[in-house]
């Protein structure tokens, strides 16, 4: 599905379950909006601010759609007992907002690393304020697990598991694995100190796919615009990505909120790619593309001389560029169902849905 287009056939069904998802608006968030009302959930949805109508509009359509299913609230991270109204008569909570940034505007304590965790704090503190809740589903990430692609390359196998932690990273040497690692280690601790409801997280590595609104600020919306523009047409790093379908991580959260068997920690990979990789499959899938696509790989030497005045920190240079890995996320298959997409179909629709939605403009056939 693509570009907000939501069929509405589900919506007479029976409901059954309440879910708060926080972060609808965002780029995960509205995936997991969107699958929870496709399969027939009663939805309490959580927006910053109801005033950002460019940011909301795809989920004001489906609240007329879903008049049953969706209500919406406005809800601040960093606001304690915000998400109380928004928390009553729900069962489940899907706790998907947090700040996806690699590099900090200004301060990256106050833009990632405080809104992770205290806002993770303010949410389990109102998911224990309420009765009737009894689960958790936290959208970690897979950067909780590991410090960069070297980290990975240096486990037996070259293969991460999901019972590793990233122990290395700082809010200084990268401010977003940091704030990952320490708001999933705090709600494993707020979780251990109470019986009331019980945790899932979900570990997804570099998130790519259809977008489900006009929104742009998410880094692999922006890694694709950057491809399709030729930003890379000079060369690009020997980088790898643990990578996955948007679509695939909505449907875990929602199937690890709503099956009784879900527990602990689960990786969503659906595979090693690397940049050369990515660029290969779009150019595969569109052949216009071909000549926007990156020429070489970049020695190494090259992308640490000149990676800071490019966004690349030389310790993310260091710890990742030349290294690939491997990951052991078949629990996501055995446990909740989940069938990866292929890499191509992920990344062709991605391109398909910024064309359509006039993000960027698709080139004349060749």
């Amino acid at each position: 599905l693509l570009g907000g287009r939501v069929d509405a056939g589900r919506s007479g069904d029976a409901l059954m379950a309440r879910l708060l998802i926080t972060g609808a608006a965002g780029y995960l968030g509205s995936w997991v909006v969107f699958e929870a009302l496709q399969q027939g959930h009663q939805v309490h949805a959580t927006v910053r601010s109801m005033d950002e109508t460019h940011k909301v509009a795809h989920l004001l359509e489906w609240r007329k759609q879903y008049p049953q299913q969706l209500q919406l609230f406005e809800a601040n991270l960093l606001k304690e007992n915000s998400f109380d109204a928004a928390m009553q008569g729900c069962e489940v909570l899907l706790h998907t907002a947090s700040p996806y940034l690699r590099k900090a505007k200004q301060d990256a304590n106050r833009e990632i690393v405080q809104p992770a965790v205290e806002g993770t704090r303010n949410v389990l503190q109102s998911a224990s304020r309420c009765a009737t809740l009894h689960r958790v589903v936290l959208t970690s990430s897979v950067v909780a697990m590991m410090n960069g692609m070297k980290s990975v390359h240096a486990l037996p196998n070259h293969q991460l598991q999901e019972g590793c932690w990233n122990e290395s990273s700082t809010a200084q040497s990268d401010p977003y694995a940091y704030a990952k690692t320490q708001a999933e280690k705090l709600a494993w601790k707020m979780w251990d100190s109470q019986q009331q409801w019980d945790l899932v997280c979900i570990n997804p590595g570099v998130i790519f796919g259809p977008s489900l609104s006009k929104r742009v600020e998410a880094e692999s919306v922006q890694m694709i615009l950057q491809f399709i523009g030729g930003q890379f047409a000079a060369g690009i790093p020997d980088l790898h990505f643990a990578v996955v379908d948007v679509r695939d991580v909505a449907r875990a959260h929602v199937n690890a909120a709503t099956q009784a068997h879900a527990r602990s920690r689960y990786m969503l990979v659906a595979r090693d790619a690397s940049l050369a990789l990515i660029a290969d499959q779009i150019g595969k899938a569109f052949p216009a593309l071909r000549s926007k696509m990156p020429k070489r790989k970049l020695p190494k030497w090259l992308v640490w001389l000149v990676g800071p005045s490019v966004g690349l920190q030389r310790n993310f240079v260091r710890d990742n560029v030349g290294y690939a890995g491997r990951f052991d996320a078949k629990r996501c298959t055995e446990e909740l169902g989940i069938q990866y997409r292929p890499l191509h179909t992920t990344l062709a629709q991605h391109v398909e849905q910024i064309w359509q939605d006039g993000l960027a403009q698709a080139p004349a056939s060749p």
